[in-house]
């Protein structure tokens, strides 16, 4: 039997996919640990899931071939993104609707101290992301209002790693920089069944802005789920994904990151006034990136 079909028939003999008896009895010190923890509240958090859970999501990772994926190409990233729940293998999908249950929202809660958080069913921005070789993510805070949901505020980031086998001399882990990117201070590797969980606000600067050296064939694989609050302000206003450029980038590559992040911001504008998805766009890089 493969280990895909093993978390299946777990499934569906309503095995949880996340031990909460393993990390319930930790949160007070867990939560304490991400309340103090720098550049922003943050925790990385090793073998989250069950191993056999992990293990059958990097194995049905869907191939980077696939029509499926949506192609974040531009001056600030290279990337593919696959936010459509619908399309994903089952023991990833499993997962998903399990980090997206109330009980674990419930947890992930006590964990931040915020309270009130709600899963976004939608994966807008999120789902399975995968980069493969020269792939890059340049550092950014991230969108503060959900495009579809407007009075939501996004506050929360929980990304698991899919990755077995990654060596770390190929790049590929997150960086979380100080404030005004005076310097990065503290890196953690795309290592399998590690999740990094962090408060998404001003304070989040993070990216893998360097490209990928990993070989043919090897790609940075995660799952990315993102947690709201409802914002009953109804003046509040939200801003867009903004790049930031580090000190160690030229003058040319620094004007190209601010070029492209106004342009993200009159798209992701565009994109909340109007409704459309990211695919249009997807097939216009993915036309101009074949025809370099």
């Amino acid at each position: 039997m493969s280990t895909a079909q093993a978390v299946r028939d777990r499934v569906q003999h309503t095995d949880r996919l996340f031990s909460y008896e393993k990390w319930g009895s930790r949160l007070p010190a867990l939560a304490r640990q991400y309340r103090e923890n720098n550049p922003c509240p943050h925790i990385l958090l090793e073998d989250f899931l069950e191993s056999e859970a992990a293990l059958a999501m990097a194995e049905g990772f869907p191939d980077p071939t696939s029509d499926a994926w949506t192609q974040y190409k531009h001056a600030n990233e290279n990337k593919l993104g696959m936010p459509k729940r619908e399309l994903f293998p089952a023991a990833i999908g499993a997962v998903v609707d399990e980090l997206n249950s109330p009980e674990f929202v419930a947890w992930i809660s006590e964990l931040t101290g915020i309270p009130n958080l709600m899963a976004d069913s939608m994966l807008e921005g999120g789902g399975l992301h995968q980069s493969g070789p020269g792939g890059y993510l340049n550092v950014h805070t991230d969108f503060s209002m959900h495009h579809f949901h407007t009075n939501w505020r996004r506050r929360v980031n929980l990304i698991l790693y899919l990755n077995p086998g990654w060596q770390e001399e190929w790049g590929g882990a997150l960086e979380l920089w100080e404030q005004k990117m005076a310097r990065c201070a503290a890196k953690y590797p795309p290592l399998l069944n590690h999740a990094l969980i962090f408060t998404t606000d001003e304070r989040s600067l993070h990216g893998f802005p360097d490209p990928l050296t990993c070989p043919a064939g090897e790609s940075r694989k995660s799952l990315a789920l993102y947690y709201y609050t409802v914002e009953n302000d109804k003046k509040a206003t939200g801003h867009s994904t903004d790049y930031f450029a580090r000190p160690q980038d030229g003058w040319a590559k620094s004007a190209m990151i601010w070029l492209d992040k106004k342009a993200v911001d009159l798209y992701s504008r565009a994109k909340a006034r109007f409704g459309f998805s990211d695919q249009f766009a997807s097939k216009v890089l993915g036309f101009l990136s074949r025809k370099k």
